[in-house]
Order: C-alpha cells, then sequence, then structure tokens
C-alpha cells in the first residue's frame, strides 16, 4: 500500500500565519511596553536611561503601529480589488449563462410553456432547454448538474450545447442519452455527473415521449390514469456505455406536466422540514386549472414562504399545457384588468 503524503500548508495559509504571527509579536510589545511604563510612572523623572528607554520603546511601538496599519490598509485595498475582479467575472459568467437559456417559449405549437431557473448562487449548475425541430416534434429538457458555482455552470453549458447537437441527428431519446451518457462519462471526472429529464411531443400523435435519466419524478396532471414517469436509467455521466429506456404517455387537452429540480422538493423550512413532493403534488393538483404562469408562481411563492430564506439550491421548474392558452387574457388577469 502506498504511504499517504500528507499535504504541505498552501501559500494562503502560510500568508495567514504570518500575519496573525506579526499582529501578536505587535500586541505583546505594545502590552510590555505600557506595562513598563505603569510600574516606572514614579521614576521616570529621576532616571534618564529609563526616560530614553520608554521613550524609544513607544516611539518603536508607534512606528511598528502605523507600518502594520499601512500594511493592513494595502491588504484591505488588494482584498477589495480582488473581491470586484471575482464580482465582475461571476456577473459575465451570469450574462453568458443566461443568453444560454430559451429567449422565447414556443408559442405557435399546441403546447403552452413556462419555465424558470433560479441560482442559487447567481449562476446555475441547472438548466431547461426547448427546442422545435424541423420534423414538427418539440423537445423539452430540465437538467441537475452535480456541484454549484461557476464549475456546473461550464458542465452545464457542455450538457446543453451537445443535448443541441444529438437532437438534431437522432429522433431516438434513448439513444441521445446514452451519447450524452458517454460524453459526460469522458470529459468529467467520476464525482461528476446529471439528473436528466428530456421528453418529445408529437402533435399529430397526441403522445408524449420521454426519457427519465435518474431526475425527479415530474408531477403529471390528468383526468384519466396518472403514470409515473420514471422510465429511463441512471444519471448522465456515471457509468459508461449505459442503455437508456424510453416511454410514452397519451396526453389530451388541458393535461398538464410539471418538471423540476430538487431545489424545489428539498427546501428546508426553519425546523428543517423538506417542503416535499407530496406538498408540490398537492399544490399543483390544487391549482391545475390555472394558467401555467399563474402555476409556477404560486409554486415559487409557497416554497419561499415554506423555507423563509434565500434558496440553498438551484430551482428549475418547467410547466408544459396540453393545448394552447389565452396569453393576453393571462396577462390582463396577472395586471388586474
Amino acid at each position: 500500500m502506498m504511504p499517504q503524503l500528507r499535504a504541505g500548508p498552501t501559500l494562503e495559509t502560510a500568508k495567514i500565519g504570518s500575519q496573525v504571527k506579526e499582529r501578536f509579536y505587535l500586541i505583546g510589545f505594545l502590552a510590555v511596553a505600557g506595562f513598563l511604563l505603569f510600574i516606572g510612572r514614579d521614576q521616570l523623572p529621576a532616571s534618564t536611561f529609563l526616560t530614553w528607554g520608554v521613550t524609544f520603546g513607544a516611539t518603536t511601538a508607534a512606528a511598528v503601529l502605523i507600518v502594520s496599519l499601512y500594511r493592513v490598509q494595502l491588504e484591505l485595498k488588494e482584498s477589495r480589488h480582488e473581491l470586484a475582479r471575482k464580482d465582475a467575472e461571476l456577473n459575465f459568467a451570469r450574462e453568458v449563462q443566461k443568453a444560454l437559456f430559451p429567449a422565447r417559449l414556443p408559442e405557435d405549437g399546441d403546447l403552452t410553456f413556462s419555465a424558470i431557473c433560479i441560482p442559487a448562487q447567481g449562476i446555475s449548475g441547472d438548466f431547461y432547454d426547448v427546442l422545435e425541430c424541423e420534423d414538427g416534434r418539440t423537445i423539452f429538457a430540465v437538467a441537475d448538474v452535480s456541484g454549484k458555482g461557476i464549475s456546473a455552470a461550464i458542465l452545464m453549458a457542455n450538457v446543453q450545447a451537445v443535448l443541441r447537437t444529438l437532437v438534431k441527428s437522432s429522433s431516438s431519446l434513448a439513444q441521445v442519452c446514452s451519447d450524452l451518457n458517454n460524453h459526460l462519462y469522458n470529459v468529467t471526472e467520476s464525482s461528476k455527473f446529471a439528473t436528466f429529464f428530456v421528453a418529445q411531443w408529437q402533435e399529430a400523435a397526441q403522445e408524449l415521449e420521454y426519457v427519465n435519466a435518474g431526475h425527479q419524478t415530474p408531477i403529471l396532471s390528468t383526468s384519466i390514469d396518472r403514470p409515473v414517469l420514471a422510465r429511463g436509467g441512471p444519471p448522465l455521466g456515471m457509468f459508461p456505455n449505459t442503455r437508456y429506456e424510453s416511454g410514452t404517455v397519451p396526453l389530451k387537452a388541458t393535461d398538464l406536466l410539471v418538471v423540476y429540480s430538487d431545489g424545489l422538493s428539498e427546501a428546508r423550512s426553519a425546523e428543517d422540514i423538506e417542503f416535499g413532493e407530496s406538498r408540490l403534488t398537492t399544490l399543483v393538483e390544487t391549482h391545475r386549472s390555472s394558467p401555467v404562469a399563474e402555476i409556477q408562481g404560486k409554486i415559487l411563492e409557497a416554497v419561499s414562504s415554506w423555507s423563509g430564506r434565500e434558496p440553498e439550491d438551484d430551482m428549475t421548474i418547467v410547466l408544459v399545457r396540453v393545448g394552447r392558452e389565452d396569453v393576453s387574457k393571462n396577462d390582463k388577469q396577472e395586471r388586474g384588468e
């Protein structure tokens, strides 16, 4: 067995340690000087040597203090510049990511969409996409990449780009997921993966085909049987050469599908209780006859009220209604007209 190597201190750790030592020495020096000045206060007029020593010590301490304060000021200035640089980079990454989401959702077909992604750290490891293919298919997907921050956002952008390429060359969602899985497995480390739900709608067949790759089970609200959309396989990128299964479900007018990431269902209250899938399902069923944009608002409001704080995980939700809604009427209702 190879012996484990103990990692040495980083430069940043060494720098912090050096700063702590300097402050400790300064405080000690000032304390000693103050103590000597206190005990010798009655002897200062009678001793030239003691007067000189205390004066020298006080002057030296003052000089050291001034130098230390100047160094602290420079470090604070450097820290502000570093924070400003990182903030600028984060804003740039946020704008780039924002451009990757659909600029508008389809309005011409047989489906009505409403979707949103709320990042927990400025940029998100979640994504959603809606694509209209030339052959008449409408494809929508939601993914949740492991991790948070910029690294997760970069992987998210990679998944989205490869997905858009694959769906143009293949109408088999199972094959698309297999190819996407192999791509992620080859370009990422073993700890990285993505849960993924993708579906395609063919208006002529009134049928939804889907693959669920380890993602949260979507909520399907319908007046008839409510199948569980769980057929698929493991999350993308975990195992090589994984074969995925697709499932199909017939849908009719007014049926509602809600695809979401675990940031919604796993939002925790102050008592550390999850919002949960059952509450989310009940909420959807309660408002299923409302416009999809209104249902989305109700869900976000309920989750925000439940947690009472900023989201700890990215939250993504895509609502899909079979049939067209009167968007202009919905807008007027939201404005109270």
